[in-house]
């Protein structure tokens, strides 16, 4: 028998004496089903036994064929049974907001009300689950009318579709106001804390808990990688693994959610000694290696400068979908290897993945760290041309970063000005570096003085352009944008350099000797410097944009903090092994010609990832050819 069949009117039972039907048994098949096929069998026997109508029946085969995924055939069910009351109302919301089909579960509630069926705890908080702002509004009004609004499971769903919709206030007076609270509650309220980055709250809430389960550990951890504080995720993954014993043996483990957000954290800070910890506790605990887990580990491999760790979570992937693509041909690109990035666009297009604008995102940010012009063009105009995807800012500005970088400078200027999208302070400030780099000042000014006059500017804006007069020697023009900063409460953004030793970060910023090792550290700047003279280095003192002697030059560029990363590394790693810092900032040339020339001296392969790309220093030379 079809399942078409199922719904049509059955025979009438026979009058001829038969076995009693035992309906208990029969209510613990329908619970056991596994299978759609199995249901139906039971469905059929129902029907001939007359039995389809039987409330409790009649409920449990609704709510199984919803379960099994069948809501058509549940929706079917409903509509027949002659005056469903109040539970099979419920489960008929409760189904639809399930699948996310909020506005049919909010319809068949306004139909309740006209029958008229009054609602229970259930009912509402069924509905909440899926409730947008207005209409959760709709239903706390409900609530309180029909004296359910304390109610534990509705005074829950209503703070969490209040979190939902960016309500924060109207969801903390509710959370102040429940007389009892679950963990279901706490974790909502935690939810709304760390979804709009109140961290500070979140912790206090988090801390005040008394049962924690990995949800409410998970939120915390992926609230602060979120929200640029991987440092802190990563502190509160490790209290996390402690409390269980260290190996998450406990009752609490760790799950897929927590992997993505460790190693999205990890790839924050290029903790890659800590990122492959999580790889290897992944491939030992049972936690399956799928696309999202497999993206976030070549995602934390490429942003770690370990390209050939990535390629090869990548290449056993199974079920690659167009975000593990991009994830491997972004990370080939801020590498510098364009060529590769390239090839896998290509391979990817040839099997049939349609690209996304990420992807195109991704290629042309390879063109660009190459200098391939012609190609970025070529990519950029097959967005329209072969894939019928207008280009958006984001696109735009890769390819202003990608002409600016080429110094061809009128041609991104004319490109912003005729986009036929808004472009905006990102895009401006890409053709205000631009104009930095090439030294081309009165373009600068006219760039800073839009970005100013719409109040769009950023202190990097103030920054580029007070670098612009120094380079100049204008220094006059600097301390006019200082003023300008100063006037207008804008800080310059300090640069941080940070190496990962033995699982653990570590940060330093220009002159830092906050370190505890900050004396064997200097120990090793002064050998540096000796051996850097040695091989007769001059300092690049153009890149100290400072009004002052050479000498004092001399001395702020030594105690960059990009080398104080790197004096640690050598005194705290073993001989031999390579020297991975990131750096919040772009890399200045001095750092930059030093680090080449440390590479050859120490014999070390030295990684650095700033804010633009990758450098990989080997043997007096960097992958990216000084072209960054």
């Amino acid at each position: 028998m079809t399942s078409t069949t199922l719904f049509t009117t059955p025979p009438p039972p026979s009058t001829t004496s038969a076995a009693p039907v035992d309906k208990d048994n029969l209510a613990l098949l329908i619970d056991n089903s596994k299978s759609t096929h199995h249901l139906l069998q039971i469905h059929a026997a129902l029907l001939r036994r007359g039995l389809h109508h039987h409330p409790i029946l009649n409920f449990k085969l609704q709510r199984s064929y919803a379960s099994l995924g069948h809501l058509h055939h549940s929706v079917t069910l409903f509509h027949r049974t002659p005056n469903p009351n109040v539970f099979l109302w419920t489960h008929i919301i409760n189904a639809h907001a399930h699948f996310d089909l909020f506005h049919h579960a909010l319809s068949y509630y306004s139909q309740m009300l006209t029958h008229p069926i009054q609602p229970n705890a259930f009912t509402l908080s069924s509905l909440l689950k899926a409730c947008t702002l207005h209409p959760a509004r709709a239903v706390h009004s409900h609530a309180i009318k029909f004296g359910l609004s304390s109610h534990l499971y509705v005074s829950t769903g209503l703070v969490d579709a209040y979190a939902r919709g960016g309500d924060v206030a109207s969801a903390q007076k509710l959370f102040d106001a429940m007389p009892e609270r679950s963990l279901v509650s706490y974790t909502a309220m935690l939810t709304c804390y760390a979804k709009h980055g109140m961290l500070p709250e979140a912790r206090v809430l988090f801390e005040g808990m008394g049962m924690k389960d990995v949800v409410c550990w998970n939120v915390m951890i992926d609230g602060y990688a979120q929200h640029g504080c991987p440092n802190e995720a990563l502190v509160f993954f490790r209290k996390m693994m402690m409390m269980m014993g260290g190996n998450g043996n406990g009752k609490v483990r760790p799950n897929e959610i927590t992997v993505v957000a460790v190693l999205s954290s990890c790839g924050q800070v290029g903790a890659l000694e800590c990122g492959k910890w999580v790889h290897s506790y992944v491939e030992n605990n049972g936690i399956k290696v799928n696309v999202r887990v497999g993206t976030a580990l070549v995602d934390m491999y490429c942003k770690c400068g370990s390209l050939e760790d990535a390629r090869k979570v990548f290449d056993v992937m199974e079920g690659k979908d167009v975000v593990a693509w991009n994830s491997m041909i972004m990370g080939y690109g801020i590498h510098g290897f364009s060529d590769e990035a390239l090839q896998l666009f290509h391979e990817m297009c040839c099997i049939g993945v349609k690209p996304s604008d990420i992807t195109f995102v991704a290629v042309l940010t390879a063109c660009a760290h190459a200098g391939l012009v012609s190609k970025g063009w070529e990519v950029f105009d097959s967005m329209k041309d072969g894939y019928g995807m207008e280009p958006k800012v984001e696109h735009y500005g890769c390819m202003v970063n990608l002409l600016g970088r080429a110094g061809r400078m009128q041609e991104a200027y004319d490109l912003v000005r005729s986009m036929e999208v808004e472009p905006d302070p990102v895009l401006w400030g890409t053709l205000l570096w631009a104009c930095r780099i090439h030294s081309n000042v009165s373009l600068g000014e006219e760039i800073a003085e839009i970005l100013v006059s719409n109040g769009l500017a950023s202190s990097g804006t103030y920054v580029l352009l007070s670098n612009m007069y120094a380079a100049a020697r204008n220094w006059v023009g600097v301390a006019k944008v200082r003023s300008m900063m100063k006037g207008s409460g804008v800080e310059k953004e300090p640069g941080c350099s940070s190496i990962e030793v033995k699982n653990r970060v570590h940060e330093f910023v220009a002159g830092d000797r906050r370190h505890p090792r900050s004396k064997d550290i200097y120990s090793m700047l002064e050998k540096m410097n000796g051996w850097l003279k040695e091989r007769h280095y001059t300092p690049k003192t153009d890149a100290v944009l400072h009004d002052i002697g050479e000498q004092e030059k001399e001395q702020s560029l030594e105690v960059h903090s990009e080398k104080l990363a790197l004096a640690f590394g050598l005194i705290s790693t073993s001989p031999g092994a390579a020297i991975k810092i990131v750096k919040n900032l772009r890399v200045c040339l001095d750092c930059h010609a030093v680090m080449k020339i440390m590479s050859k001296i120490s014999g070390r392969k030295i990684i650095m990832r700033d804010r633009n790309r990758f450098h990989h220093f080997e043997n007096g030379s960097c992958s990216c050819r000084d072209y960054w």
